[in-house]
Protein backbone atom coordinates (compact mmCIF):
# COMPACT_ATOMS: atom_id res chain seq x y z
CA UNK A 1 0.00 0.00 0.00
CA UNK A 2 1.46 3.36 -1.04
CA UNK A 3 2.08 5.48 2.08
CA UNK A 4 0.52 8.54 0.42
CA UNK A 5 -2.73 6.68 -0.24
CA UNK A 6 -2.81 5.20 3.24
CA UNK A 7 -2.21 8.61 4.78
CA UNK A 8 -4.90 10.25 2.62
CA UNK A 9 -7.42 7.51 3.43
CA UNK A 10 -6.75 6.98 7.13
CA UNK A 11 -4.46 9.77 8.30
CA UNK A 12 -5.85 11.88 11.14
CA UNK A 13 -8.77 9.47 11.26
CA UNK A 14 -11.47 9.94 13.88
CA UNK A 15 -14.62 7.86 14.47
CA UNK A 16 -17.73 9.20 12.78
CA UNK A 17 -20.47 9.47 15.44
CA UNK A 18 -23.19 9.74 12.83
CA UNK A 19 -22.18 6.37 11.35
CA UNK A 20 -22.48 4.69 14.76
CA UNK A 21 -25.81 6.42 15.35
CA UNK A 22 -27.23 5.12 12.08
CA UNK A 23 -25.81 1.63 12.68
CA UNK A 24 -27.44 1.38 16.11
CA UNK A 25 -30.77 2.92 15.22
CA UNK A 26 -33.59 0.46 15.87
CA UNK A 27 -36.55 0.62 13.49
CA UNK A 28 -39.59 1.98 15.29
CA UNK A 29 -42.00 -0.22 13.40
CA UNK A 30 -42.20 -3.07 10.96
CA UNK A 31 -43.68 -1.46 7.88
CA UNK A 32 -46.00 -3.19 5.45
CA UNK A 33 -45.06 -4.22 1.95
CA UNK A 34 -47.58 -1.83 0.40
CA UNK A 35 -46.21 1.14 2.34
CA UNK A 36 -42.66 0.13 1.38
CA UNK A 37 -43.64 -0.19 -2.27
CA UNK A 38 -45.59 3.06 -2.42
CA UNK A 39 -42.63 5.04 -1.08
CA UNK A 40 -40.25 3.61 -3.65
CA UNK A 41 -42.21 2.87 -6.82
CA UNK A 42 -43.84 6.26 -7.20
CA UNK A 43 -45.27 7.72 -10.39
CA UNK A 44 -42.47 10.30 -10.32
CA UNK A 45 -39.82 7.57 -10.12
CA UNK A 46 -41.47 5.61 -12.90
CA UNK A 47 -41.63 8.66 -15.17
CA UNK A 48 -38.01 9.60 -14.45
CA UNK A 49 -36.87 6.04 -15.06
CA UNK A 50 -38.64 5.91 -18.42
CA UNK A 51 -36.99 9.21 -19.39
CA UNK A 52 -33.57 7.87 -18.46
CA UNK A 53 -34.21 4.64 -20.34
CA UNK A 54 -34.72 6.72 -23.47
CA UNK A 55 -31.78 9.03 -22.73
CA UNK A 56 -29.31 6.19 -22.20
CA UNK A 57 -30.88 3.72 -24.62
CA UNK A 58 -27.75 3.17 -26.70
CA UNK A 59 -25.50 2.50 -23.71
CA UNK A 60 -28.07 0.26 -22.06
CA UNK A 61 -28.52 -1.77 -25.27
CA UNK A 62 -24.77 -2.37 -25.42
CA UNK A 63 -24.62 -3.49 -21.80
CA UNK A 64 -27.71 -5.69 -22.17
CA UNK A 65 -26.28 -7.43 -25.25
CA UNK A 66 -22.99 -8.11 -23.47
CA UNK A 67 -24.34 -9.39 -20.14
CA UNK A 68 -27.92 -10.49 -20.85
CA UNK A 69 -29.56 -8.17 -18.31
CA UNK A 70 -32.58 -6.17 -19.55
CA UNK A 71 -32.22 -2.40 -19.59
CA UNK A 72 -35.36 -1.84 -17.53
CA UNK A 73 -34.00 -4.16 -14.81
CA UNK A 74 -30.71 -2.25 -14.62
CA UNK A 75 -32.53 1.07 -14.42
CA UNK A 76 -34.85 -0.32 -11.74
CA UNK A 77 -31.85 -1.22 -9.56
CA UNK A 78 -30.44 2.25 -10.23
CA UNK A 79 -33.73 3.85 -9.19
CA UNK A 80 -34.06 1.81 -6.00
CA UNK A 81 -30.43 2.15 -4.93
CA UNK A 82 -29.75 5.85 -5.47
CA UNK A 83 -32.84 7.40 -7.10
CA UNK A 84 -30.96 7.40 -10.41
CA UNK A 85 -27.76 8.77 -8.95
CA UNK A 86 -29.35 11.56 -6.94
CA UNK A 87 -28.62 9.99 -3.53
CA UNK A 88 -25.28 8.20 -3.61
CA UNK A 89 -24.24 9.25 -0.11
CA UNK A 90 -21.66 11.71 1.14
CA UNK A 91 -19.80 9.75 3.81
CA UNK A 92 -16.05 9.22 3.32
CA UNK A 93 -15.91 5.47 2.78
CA UNK A 94 -12.56 4.73 4.47
CA UNK A 95 -13.57 6.64 7.60
CA UNK A 96 -17.05 5.09 7.70
CA UNK A 97 -15.68 1.57 7.33
CA UNK A 98 -12.92 2.18 9.88
CA UNK A 99 -15.56 3.42 12.34
CA UNK A 100 -17.65 0.29 11.87
CA UNK A 101 -14.58 -1.98 11.86
CA UNK A 102 -13.60 -0.64 15.29
CA UNK A 103 -17.10 -1.34 16.64
CA UNK A 104 -17.61 -4.73 18.27
CA UNK A 105 -20.91 -5.72 16.65
CA UNK A 106 -19.79 -6.49 13.08
CA UNK A 107 -16.13 -5.59 13.23
CA UNK A 108 -14.85 -8.57 11.28
CA UNK A 109 -17.05 -7.89 8.27
CA UNK A 110 -16.24 -4.20 8.11
CA UNK A 111 -12.52 -4.78 8.60
CA UNK A 112 -12.54 -6.93 5.46
CA UNK A 113 -14.51 -4.23 3.62
CA UNK A 114 -12.00 -1.60 4.73
CA UNK A 115 -9.13 -3.67 3.38
CA UNK A 116 -11.02 -4.04 0.09
CA UNK A 117 -11.57 -0.27 -0.02
CA UNK A 118 -7.84 0.33 0.46
CA UNK A 119 -7.07 -2.09 -2.37
CA UNK A 120 -9.46 -0.13 -4.62
CA UNK A 121 -7.61 3.07 -3.78
CA UNK A 122 -4.27 1.38 -4.45
CA UNK A 123 -5.53 0.34 -7.90
CA UNK A 124 -6.20 3.98 -8.71
CA UNK A 125 -9.86 3.68 -9.70
CA UNK A 126 -10.82 6.53 -7.34
CA UNK A 127 -9.01 8.95 -5.04
CA UNK A 128 -9.44 8.78 -1.26
CA UNK A 129 -11.25 12.12 -1.12
CA UNK A 130 -13.64 11.14 -3.90
CA UNK A 131 -14.48 7.73 -2.41
CA UNK A 132 -17.86 8.69 -0.98
CA UNK A 133 -20.95 6.65 -0.29
CA UNK A 134 -23.43 5.51 2.34
CA UNK A 135 -22.76 5.35 6.08
CA UNK A 136 -22.42 1.55 5.78
CA UNK A 137 -19.83 1.67 3.00
CA UNK A 138 -21.97 1.19 -0.14
CA UNK A 139 -20.67 3.20 -3.08
CA UNK A 140 -21.57 4.68 -6.43
CA UNK A 141 -24.66 4.69 -8.62
CA UNK A 142 -25.44 1.06 -7.75
CA UNK A 143 -24.22 1.12 -4.13
CA UNK A 144 -21.60 -1.59 -4.28
CA UNK A 145 -19.82 -2.58 -1.10
CA UNK A 146 -16.03 -2.59 -1.57
CA UNK A 147 -15.91 -6.40 -1.61
CA UNK A 148 -18.59 -6.53 -4.31
CA UNK A 149 -16.75 -3.83 -6.25
CA UNK A 150 -13.46 -5.75 -6.16
CA UNK A 151 -15.07 -8.94 -7.48
CA UNK A 152 -17.57 -7.61 -9.99
CA UNK A 153 -16.90 -3.98 -11.03
CA UNK A 154 -15.78 -3.60 -14.64
CA UNK A 155 -14.45 -0.83 -16.85
CA UNK A 156 -17.42 -0.22 -19.11
CA UNK A 157 -16.13 2.82 -20.98
CA UNK A 158 -12.60 1.57 -21.62
CA UNK A 159 -10.72 4.39 -19.88
CA UNK A 160 -8.71 2.02 -17.68
CA UNK A 161 -10.64 2.72 -14.46
CA UNK A 162 -13.74 1.23 -12.86
CA UNK A 163 -15.48 4.43 -11.85
CA UNK A 164 -18.95 3.55 -10.57
CA UNK A 165 -19.32 7.06 -9.10
CA UNK A 166 -19.03 9.17 -12.26
CA UNK A 167 -19.27 6.81 -15.27
CA UNK A 168 -22.68 5.36 -16.07
CA UNK A 169 -21.01 2.99 -18.50
CA UNK A 170 -18.96 1.57 -15.65
CA UNK A 171 -21.92 1.57 -13.24
CA UNK A 172 -24.33 -0.20 -15.63
CA UNK A 173 -21.72 -2.71 -16.83
CA UNK A 174 -20.69 -3.48 -13.25
CA UNK A 175 -24.28 -4.05 -12.14
CA UNK A 176 -24.97 -6.21 -15.19
CA UNK A 177 -21.81 -8.23 -14.62
CA UNK A 178 -22.77 -8.75 -10.98
CA UNK A 179 -26.29 -9.94 -11.84
CA UNK A 180 -24.94 -12.18 -14.56
CA UNK A 181 -22.46 -13.76 -12.13
CA UNK A 182 -25.22 -14.19 -9.55
CA UNK A 183 -27.06 -16.34 -12.09
CA UNK A 184 -29.57 -14.11 -13.89
CA UNK A 185 -31.28 -16.10 -16.64
CA UNK A 186 -31.54 -14.12 -19.85
CA UNK A 187 -34.96 -14.23 -21.47
CA UNK A 188 -36.83 -15.03 -18.25
CA UNK A 189 -38.88 -12.60 -16.18
CA UNK A 190 -38.51 -12.22 -12.40
CA UNK A 191 -42.13 -13.09 -11.69
CA UNK A 192 -45.61 -11.64 -11.96
CA UNK A 193 -48.63 -10.62 -9.92
CA UNK A 194 -51.23 -13.41 -9.87
CA UNK A 195 -54.68 -14.21 -8.53
CA UNK A 196 -55.25 -17.22 -6.31
CA UNK A 197 -58.47 -19.27 -6.31
CA UNK A 198 -60.75 -19.15 -3.29
CA UNK A 199 -60.00 -22.79 -2.44
CA UNK A 200 -56.23 -22.34 -2.67
CA UNK A 201 -54.14 -24.55 -0.38
CA UNK A 202 -52.30 -21.99 1.77
CA UNK A 203 -49.73 -24.60 2.77
CA UNK A 204 -48.31 -24.13 -0.72
CA UNK A 205 -47.18 -20.56 0.10
CA UNK A 206 -43.49 -21.15 0.66
CA UNK A 207 -40.23 -20.57 -1.24
CA UNK A 208 -39.65 -24.33 -0.98
CA UNK A 209 -42.94 -25.09 -2.74
CA UNK A 210 -41.69 -24.68 -6.31
CA UNK A 211 -43.87 -25.92 -9.15
CA UNK A 212 -43.98 -25.50 -12.88
CA UNK A 213 -46.13 -22.76 -14.32
CA UNK A 214 -48.35 -25.48 -15.77
CA UNK A 215 -48.81 -27.00 -12.32
CA UNK A 216 -49.81 -23.65 -10.81
CA UNK A 217 -52.25 -23.21 -13.70
CA UNK A 218 -53.86 -26.55 -12.87
CA UNK A 219 -54.24 -25.39 -9.25
CA UNK A 220 -56.27 -22.39 -10.42
CA UNK A 221 -53.63 -19.66 -10.31
CA UNK A 222 -54.19 -17.02 -12.99
CA UNK A 223 -52.63 -13.79 -14.16
CA UNK A 224 -53.60 -10.70 -12.18
CA UNK A 225 -56.16 -9.80 -14.88
CA UNK A 226 -57.77 -13.24 -14.63
CA UNK A 227 -56.23 -14.57 -17.82
CA UNK A 228 -54.41 -17.92 -17.96
CA UNK A 229 -50.75 -18.20 -17.08
CA UNK A 230 -48.51 -18.55 -20.14
CA UNK A 231 -47.49 -22.12 -21.06
CA UNK A 232 -43.91 -21.83 -19.75
CA UNK A 233 -43.31 -25.47 -18.96
CA UNK A 234 -39.56 -25.00 -18.45
CA UNK A 235 -39.97 -22.35 -15.73
CA UNK A 236 -40.83 -23.16 -12.12
CA UNK A 237 -41.78 -20.74 -9.39
CA UNK A 238 -43.26 -20.29 -5.94
CA UNK A 239 -46.13 -18.24 -4.55
CA UNK A 240 -45.25 -15.21 -2.43
CA UNK A 241 -47.65 -13.26 -0.20
CA UNK A 242 -45.70 -10.29 1.19
CA UNK A 243 -48.75 -8.94 3.05
CA UNK A 244 -50.75 -12.04 3.75
CA UNK A 245 -53.66 -13.58 1.88
CA UNK A 246 -55.53 -10.26 1.69
CA UNK A 247 -52.60 -8.49 0.01
CA UNK A 248 -51.15 -8.94 -3.46
CA UNK A 249 -49.96 -12.38 -4.57
CA UNK A 250 -46.94 -13.11 -6.75
CA UNK A 251 -45.59 -16.07 -8.65
CA UNK A 252 -41.81 -15.59 -8.50
CA UNK A 253 -39.20 -17.38 -10.60
CA UNK A 254 -35.45 -17.96 -10.57
CA UNK A 255 -34.56 -14.34 -11.39
CA UNK A 256 -36.37 -13.20 -8.26
CA UNK A 257 -33.97 -15.28 -6.18
CA UNK A 258 -31.14 -13.62 -8.10
CA UNK A 259 -32.42 -10.20 -7.02
CA UNK A 260 -32.47 -11.52 -3.45
CA UNK A 261 -28.77 -12.33 -3.78
CA UNK A 262 -28.22 -8.60 -4.32
CA UNK A 263 -30.38 -7.65 -1.33
CA UNK A 264 -31.96 -10.23 0.97
CA UNK A 265 -35.10 -8.15 1.58
CA UNK A 266 -38.21 -9.62 -0.07
CA UNK A 267 -39.76 -6.14 -0.09
CA UNK A 268 -36.72 -4.76 -1.91
CA UNK A 269 -36.65 -7.59 -4.45
CA UNK A 270 -40.34 -7.17 -5.24
CA UNK A 271 -39.91 -3.40 -5.57
CA UNK A 272 -37.08 -3.90 -8.08
CA UNK A 273 -39.18 -6.31 -10.12
CA UNK A 274 -42.30 -4.15 -10.03
CA UNK A 275 -40.38 -0.96 -10.89
CA UNK A 276 -38.76 -2.79 -13.81
CA UNK A 277 -42.22 -3.83 -15.00
CA UNK A 278 -43.55 -0.28 -14.75
CA UNK A 279 -40.55 1.01 -16.70
CA UNK A 280 -41.44 -1.52 -19.40
CA UNK A 281 -44.99 -0.15 -19.56
CA UNK A 282 -46.83 -2.70 -17.45
CA UNK A 283 -49.62 -1.51 -15.11
CA UNK A 284 -49.37 -1.06 -11.34
CA UNK A 285 -50.62 -3.63 -8.85
CA UNK A 286 -54.19 -4.75 -9.49
CA UNK A 287 -55.05 -6.45 -6.19
CA UNK A 288 -54.45 -6.47 -2.46
CA UNK A 289 -55.04 -2.83 -1.57
CA UNK A 290 -57.69 -3.80 0.99
CA UNK A 291 -55.20 -5.61 3.22
CA UNK A 292 -54.55 -4.41 6.77
CA UNK A 293 -51.91 -1.79 6.03
CA UNK A 294 -51.10 -0.57 9.54
CA UNK A 295 -47.40 -0.63 10.38
CA UNK A 296 -46.45 -2.59 13.48
CA UNK A 297 -44.66 -0.42 16.07
CA UNK A 298 -41.80 -2.18 17.80
CA UNK A 299 -43.65 -2.39 21.11
CA UNK A 300 -46.48 -4.19 19.33
CA UNK A 301 -44.05 -6.53 17.57
CA UNK A 302 -42.71 -7.43 21.02
CA UNK A 303 -46.26 -7.88 22.29
CA UNK A 304 -47.06 -10.17 19.37
CA UNK A 305 -44.12 -12.42 20.17
CA UNK A 306 -45.05 -12.49 23.86
CA UNK A 307 -48.62 -13.41 23.05
CA UNK A 308 -47.47 -16.25 20.80
CA UNK A 309 -45.17 -17.42 23.59
CA UNK A 310 -48.09 -17.40 26.03
CA UNK A 311 -49.94 -19.68 23.63
CA UNK A 312 -46.93 -22.03 23.66
CA UNK A 313 -46.24 -21.45 19.98
CA UNK A 314 -43.09 -19.33 19.98
CA UNK A 315 -39.83 -20.28 21.63
CA UNK A 316 -37.53 -17.73 20.06
CA UNK A 317 -36.15 -14.47 21.39
CA UNK A 318 -38.61 -11.67 22.11
CA UNK A 319 -36.74 -9.04 20.13
CA UNK A 320 -39.38 -7.37 17.96
CA UNK A 321 -37.87 -8.86 14.79
CA UNK A 322 -40.70 -10.60 12.98
CA UNK A 323 -38.63 -13.21 11.18
CA UNK A 324 -39.22 -16.78 10.06
CA UNK A 325 -39.61 -18.15 13.60
CA UNK A 326 -42.32 -15.64 14.47
CA UNK A 327 -44.10 -16.24 11.16
CA UNK A 328 -44.07 -20.02 11.70
CA UNK A 329 -45.66 -19.48 15.13
CA UNK A 330 -48.26 -17.16 13.57
CA UNK A 331 -49.12 -19.83 11.04
CA UNK A 332 -49.63 -22.38 13.82
CA UNK A 333 -51.88 -19.95 15.70
CA UNK A 334 -53.89 -19.24 12.56
CA UNK A 335 -54.44 -22.96 11.99
CA UNK A 336 -55.58 -23.41 15.59
CA UNK A 337 -57.95 -20.45 15.30
CA UNK A 338 -59.50 -21.27 11.93
CA UNK A 339 -57.80 -18.34 10.20
CA UNK A 340 -56.07 -18.40 6.84
CA UNK A 341 -52.58 -19.76 7.70
CA UNK A 342 -50.53 -17.24 5.73
CA UNK A 343 -48.03 -16.49 8.52
CA UNK A 344 -48.46 -12.75 8.06
CA UNK A 345 -47.82 -10.52 11.10
CA UNK A 346 -50.31 -7.66 11.31
CA UNK A 347 -52.01 -5.42 13.80
CA UNK A 348 -55.23 -7.31 13.11
CA UNK A 349 -53.56 -10.56 14.10
CA UNK A 350 -52.26 -9.03 17.34
CA UNK A 351 -55.78 -7.81 18.15
CA UNK A 352 -57.13 -11.33 17.52
CA UNK A 353 -54.47 -12.80 19.79
CA UNK A 354 -55.30 -10.38 22.58
CA UNK A 355 -58.98 -11.17 22.32
CA UNK A 356 -58.24 -14.90 22.43
CA UNK A 357 -56.05 -14.55 25.51
CA UNK A 358 -58.66 -12.43 27.24
CA UNK A 359 -61.39 -14.94 26.41
CA UNK A 360 -59.37 -17.83 27.82
CA UNK A 361 -58.70 -15.98 31.08
CA UNK A 362 -55.09 -15.05 30.41
CA UNK A 363 -55.85 -11.35 30.06
CA UNK A 364 -53.69 -8.97 28.03
CA UNK A 365 -51.41 -7.55 30.70
CA UNK A 366 -48.56 -9.88 29.79
CA UNK A 367 -48.60 -8.84 26.14
CA UNK A 368 -48.67 -5.12 26.75
CA UNK A 369 -45.74 -2.82 26.17
CA UNK A 370 -43.22 -3.13 29.03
Amino acid sequence: MAPAILDAALGRLEPLPRVLELDRRQPEFSDTFLNYLDRRVTEERVAEGRRLLRKHARLLRQVSRQYGIPANVLVAFWGLETHYGQSMGGFPIPAALATLAHDSRRGTFFRSQLLDALDILQAGDITPHAMLGSWAGAMGHMQFMPGTYRRYAVDGDGDGRRDIWHSLADAFASAANYLNELGWRSGEIWGREVRLPEDFDWNLVSPEQRRSVAAWHRLGVTRADGGPLPPLSHISGSILLPQGHAGPAFLVYHNFTTILEWNRSIHYALAVGLLADRLAGLPPLRHGRDADNRPIPRQDALALQRALRQRGLYGGEVDGVLGSGTKAAIRDYQRQSGLVPDGNPSMGLLEHLRQTLAATGHGTAHVATP
